[in-house]
């Protein structure tokens, strides 16, 4: 594809960073995030980790603008964070859109670097990229294992929900209004459903993996791209249920409950990053992304920044225990770089 002209760059990251300071964002030296979903914004720690900086110096500038998915964001505000440890004079916007938002509002139109996704990108979103010369670069960065949440006072669901209890709850075909039309065992009281919007990834992997590509999602629920409204809505409720990211379950652990989950063989998974690795939470266990344009990697700057994620999605520190998701593997992290060497020439 074409190199972008740099006005053109230049104009749209200014217009991409205004609406993120209109949207309220908090700077962390030099790091500018407009989060709507909540997550991490801890501090780098003393054992962050430097590999990805090839000089060791502070001799890079420049801005990187990224959009995307609120699952990912806590991941990518860490490594933002820690990557400009080593180089203040990068400036990171981070705006927290959804996935999809992300990509049709920012990405594809040529106004951000990168955009995080909590599922593939799409063929429709890969057209408007196509149309608008943007060249998107596929980089798994973690895996996550998508959390349905209830109530602490919650004690009726026992071992947990099957594949297909959820189906029944958040079908637009069923649309059950209380719990007691799931199971006649269950209180008679009004289901509370909080969820993201048809607008995030989340809310589409969910689609697919519970209720399937022929399935519609019920609309009649609180949709929000504010995972902290999830956890909210569904801590104020005791007949409140919803779902999203384990890393915000994780943070919210003493408010909310998460729900083990039977895909069909009896046998009941509680999401953990340990049964996310193992295979084990099925259905809802699935890869996370950055994509990076490839007009934007011929930049000295963010070609730095990915190629840092990358080498440092393997961390345990920084993106297990620190964020919540389960890291790369080497074998996933040598093919990310081989990825990033072909799309900058470097190999």
């Amino acid at each position: 594809m074409t190199r972008d002209s740099t006005q053109t760059r230049g104009l749209s990251r200014r217009k991409f960073i205004a609406a993120s300071g209109a949207l309220g964002v908090a700077g962390l030296a030099g790091c500018t995030q407009s989060n709507t979903g909540g997550g991490s914004t801890e501090e780098p720690t003393d054992g962050s980790d430097d590999s990805g900086d090839s000089d060791g110096s502070d001799s890079l500038s420049g801005e990187i603008a990224i959009a995307g998915s609120s699952t990912v964001f806590p991941l990518a505000t860490a490594m933002a964070q820690r990557f400009q440890e080593n180089h203040s004079g990068v400036d990171i916007s981070l705006q927290s859109t959804g996935s999809g938002g992300g990509f049709a509002n920012y990405f594809c139109t040529g106004q951000t670097d990168f955009n995080n996704a909590s599922r593939p990108i799409q063929p429709e979103e890969e057209d408007q990229c196509s149309e608008n010369d943007v060249d998107p670069v596929e980089l798994k960065v973690a895996t996550d294992a998508l959390t349905v949440i209830v109530n602490t006072d919650n004690d009726w669901i026992g071992d947990g929900l099957t594949v297909e209890q959820l189906d029944e709850i958040w079908s637009a075909d069923s649309a059950p209004e209380t719990w007691a039309d799931v199971n006649s065992e269950w209180p008679d009281e009004p289901l509370e459903l909080y969820g993201p919007s048809d607008a995030s990834g989340t809310y589409d992997y969910f689609h697919e993996a519970i209720l399937g590509e022929e399935g519609s999602h019920r609309q009649d629920y609180s949709p929000t791209e504010q995972d902290r409204t999830i956890i909210q809505g569904v801590a104020g409720s005791e007949y409140a249920m919803g779902y999203l990211g384990y890393a915000y379950y994780s943070e919210n652990q003493d408010t909310v409950q998460a729900v083990p989950i039977s895909d069909g063989d009896g046998e009941y998974v509680e999401p953990s990053l340990e049964t996310a690795l193992a295979g084990d939470y099925t259905p809802l266990s699935r890869p996370l992304f950055t994509y990076p344009k490839v007009s934007a990697l011929e930049e000295e700057h963010i070609a730095s920044f990915a190629r840092f994620w990358i080498e440092n999605a393997t961390s345990r520190d920084i993106v297990a225990d620190e964020v919540g998701y389960v890291p790369l593997s080497d074998e996933e992290q040598s093919e990310m770089l081989s990825r990033l060497d072909e799309a900058t020439g470097s190999n």
